[in-house]
């Protein structure tokens, strides 16, 4: 069973910037897309960034465009999320998956994913 772990959350004011880290483990990391996502309080879970298994192809919500960057780095089987100009409405818990799917644009779908962290909140101030 494939385990991930998110970590680098915080609280940071807006305008700041954090940087996800999602570690896998007893996986080929290689093999797998990666996703990120996101819960605020009250509300659905939602995409907010997906890699394909070699790095080559990226999926962004509108929402975080311009803002927010995904890499991942096979060799250490981890998966990043530098967010920049953070705003109070980007205040979540944070998830990243794992998916086997190689059509890049289903990574939108959580359907796609088969495994999940725990999760690490982020919360911006105003």
């Amino acid at each position: 069973q494939p385990q991930l772990v998110e970590s680098g959350g915080g609280l940071v004011q807006a305008g700041g910037s954090l940087r996800l880290s999602c570690t896998a483990s007893r996986v080929t990391f290689s093999n797998y897309a990666m996703g990120w996502f996101r819960q605020a309080p009250g509300k659905e879970r939602e995409f907010v960034a997906a890699i394909s298994m070699d790095g080559g192809t990226t999926e962004y919500a509108d929402f975080v465009k311009g803002r927010f960057t995904v890499s991942r780095d096979n060799a250490k089987s981890t998966v990043y999320l530098q967010m920049n100009s953070l705003k109070p409405e980007d205040t979540a818990v944070y998830y990243c998956a794992m998916s086997q799917t190689v059509i890049t644009s289903s990574l939108r779908n959580e359907e796609a994913y088969g495994y999940w962290g725990q999760g690490t909140q982020v919360t911006v101030s105003s």
